[in-house]
């Protein structure tokens, strides 16, 4: 049976309950804020998915939510040079995080955990090149099941994914710790060594950010 949009949207209603959030952030300035970076690395309700050596000196940790446009912005954009020039070269650990900001987006976060074949950043990024095509669609179920489906998904598959309540359950400890003990509040949020970047950074911002840390 196929999953209806009452369906997608009675399960990831309560999501961001009890998250104090606002909307999406374009680029801030760099002022940031200290944040225990220990206390960041520990682990959570899901395991984090990282790119980048073990021993970067750098780790960046990205909460974001799949629906937010500064999200498909970044990811779209500097995402792409920032891999390239830090991630690729093991300057920078990078761990991704979910903050789902609707049931859309804790809908598409859980089918990139879910993605077959260990497809969580084939998905992810198909997620974000695509948004438009699924966060406005007037049928987002159908829209979400089209490109899941070009990362390996079945009907059954993608149904079963978004009626995982412990899945999606997970995901929403993810977003609440990030806001209760981080302080994440708006996406996209980044903390870098201990420091919390609110804002879509620019490939310049990141640079000016990372530069006195590879020192």
């Amino acid at each position: 049976m196929a999953l209806s949009r009452r369906d997608f949207l009675a399960t990831g209603t309560a999501l961001t309950l009890g998250m104090t959030v606002s909307a999406s952030l374009p680029g801030l300035a760099l002022a940031a804020d200290k944040v225990d970076m220990d206390e960041v690395l520990k682990e959570g309700t899901l395991p984090d998915k990282i790119l980048g050596k073990a021993d970067a000196p750098v780790t960046m940790v990205e909460y974001s939510s799949l629906t937010c446009p500064h999200c498909a912005s970044f990811h779209n954009g500097t995402y792409k040079e920032l891999k390239t020039k830090y991630i690729d070269t093991g300057k920078i650990r990078y761990i991704t995080r979910e903050f789902p900001l609707d049931p859309l987006a804790a809908g598409g976060s859980m089918l990139a955990r879910c993605a077959p074949n260990d497809n969580f950043y084939a998905m992810n990024d198909l997620l974000f090149e695509k948004q438009r095509e699924w966060a406005a669609s007037p049928n987002p179920i159908e829209a979400l099941l089209k490109l899941a489906k070009q990362v390996g998904f079945t009907q059954d598959s993608f149904n079963n994914c978004l009626r995982d309540q412990k899945l999606l359950d997970n995901i929403r400890a993810v977003g609440q710790r990030g806001n209760e003990k981080f302080g994440i509040d708006s996406t996209p949020s980044f903390i870098i060594n201990g420091e919390l970047h609110r804002g879509a950074l620019s490939i310049e911002d990141i640079d000016k950010i990372v530069a006195p840390l590879l020192k």
